[in-house]
């Protein structure tokens, strides 16, 4: 068993293994980075496709290529040669920018993702991953928040009032779901002990043997069980970050037109396009890194092959699990209505916020615990911790609902005419067939009113 650990363990890259890369070994890493990006949005676009028209019980494509698989690369190659429509009222030079912000931090997002350990490239030794440096997951953050920059930016440039509506709403979006999916990732900062993405993947190789009351037990080694929570706030605040139903605020194409993207068209419409699906899987594949233990096999398929996360083989299991996780964004589009504004804005500040705050010092208690306490006082004043967290969450006060007002409450509250207004609670008003029936069962109070009107 030592021996495998350690053979699997001499198959982990280190930041010194990215010094001792050739040039032309880094370029044709980089290619590779771009082509697979390109054939895997190619894949997701068809992918998504398919499944929905599964789920809706239809065809889907099924013309262009076997089966359909090539309608993707056809709807890729029309865009650019479709006519560009640029308004008069747009600022040119933003207006060209934001797609290509958009465009550009999602490729670069990727450059630190570990797809494999060491592998042997035309002789040499290298990591199959781009680059990596002590702070890749801040890297990753950084371009995940400037992703948002080029849909606010293309708002505000495109001189139009849907467009305009559609960047703000995704400001205020990056604002709620940025600093949740910050939080949750501070749970894999304090137990990997780094932010090294492929540290990160070698710590969760095996699990970390912890005392019990007196007993030895093994951890679980993917941080989607260890950290589960976070793993679950994470998930969440990525369909945010991605503007992907039911929290496609910017967009909302029953309110907004196309929202952010109304006025593009042809090529730069394009850029958007390939953005929004490769925003996805950098996404998965950051929440494959950092929780479902990266590039390496699962657990059952790891004791019947003990070799099946070496060499090449670690892509196999890296794209399944990203596929898995693209799987979970269609199937929310296909399932879920889009949110209200004001629930999609609460749901991130008054749920996953307080949530992911409460976690964080949790483990935070739980790593000084380890240190400084007895296993049993450890364990206890946990369950204290945990029975005090139940308490105040069962006995939190509920916000009570306004009671529901009738038809004549209604029109009793309503001023001598005015006109009926929708309620705030989105509630249908009372139709003019019911207001008659009122007004027939009161006719002294109408006729009151009515000769106050005539005086």
């Amino acid at each position: 068993m030592n021996s495998l650990i350690l053979a699997a363990n001499a198959q982990d890259p280190t930041l010194q293994t990215f010094e001792n890369d050739v040039w032309w070994i880094v370029l044709i890493k980089l290619l590779g980075v771009f082509v697979i990006l390109l054939l895997l949005t190619l894949f997701t676009i068809n992918y998504e496709r398919k499944v929905v028209a599964r789920m809706a019980v239809r065809p889907g494509p099924n013309q262009v290529g076997p089966k359909g698989w090539l309608q993707s690369l056809t709807d890729g190659v029309k865009l650019p040669f479709k006519e560009e429509i640029i308004p008069k009222t747009a600022d040119k030079v933003v207006y060209f920018i934001a797609p290509v912000i958009s465009a550009t931090v999602a490729f670069t997002a990727f450059s630190v993702i570990p797809f494999g350990g060491v592998v042997s490239m035309f002789g040499h030794q290298t990591a199959l991953q781009l680059t990596d440096v002590p702070v890749s997951v801040l890297v990753l953050l950084a371009c995940s928040s400037m992703a948002v920059y080029g849909v606010v930016l293309a708002g505000w440039a495109s001189g139009s009032t849907y467009p305009l509506l559609g960047g703000l709403r995704s400001s205020a979006q990056m604002i709620s779901y940025e600093v949740a999916m910050g939080l949750s990732i501070v749970a894999v900062f304090m137990t990997a002990g780094t932010m090294s993405t492929s540290q990160i993947v070698a710590a969760q190789a095996h699990g970390n043997e912890v005392e019990i009351l007196g007993w030895t037990a093994t951890t679980p080694s993917w941080y989607a069980v260890l950290l589960f929570p976070s793993f679950v706030i994470y998930c969440i605040a990525a369909v945010g970050e991605t503007n992907r139903a039911p929290f496609d605020l910017p967009e909302a194409e029953s309110e907004l037109v196309g929202g952010f993207h109304t006025e593009y068209s042809s090529f730069k419409f394009a850029l958007f396009f390939l953005a929004e699906y490769i925003n996805m899987i950098t996404v998965s594949a950051f929440a494959t890194t950092l929780f479902l233990g990266g590039w390496r096999a699962p657990w059952p398929i790891t004791w019947i092959w003990p070799g099946a996360s070496s060499g090449w083989f670690a892509l196999i299991w890296f794209f399944a699990k990203v596929l898995l996780l693209l799987f979970g964004f269609i199937w929310l589009r296909a399932t879920l209505p889009r949110m209200r504004y004001d629930q999609f804005m609460r749901f991130g500040w008054k749920v996953l916020i307080p949530v992911n705050l409460v976690w964080i010092l949790f483990l935070s208690y739980v790593k000084v615990a380890n240190n400084e306490l007895s296993a049993t006082a450890k364990w206890l004043s946990i369950g204290g911790l945990v029975l005090v967290v139940l308490i105040v969450a069962v006995s939190w006060p509920q916000a009570r609902k306004p009671r529901q007002r009738s038809i004549e409450e209604q029109l009793a509250a309503r001023p001598p005419g005015s006109f009926p207004v929708p309620p705030m609670d989105l509630q249908v008003p009372p139709s003019p067939r019911a207001r008659r029936a009122v007004a027939e069962r009161t006719p002294a109070t109408v006729g009151a009113e009515s000769e106050t009107k005539e005086v």
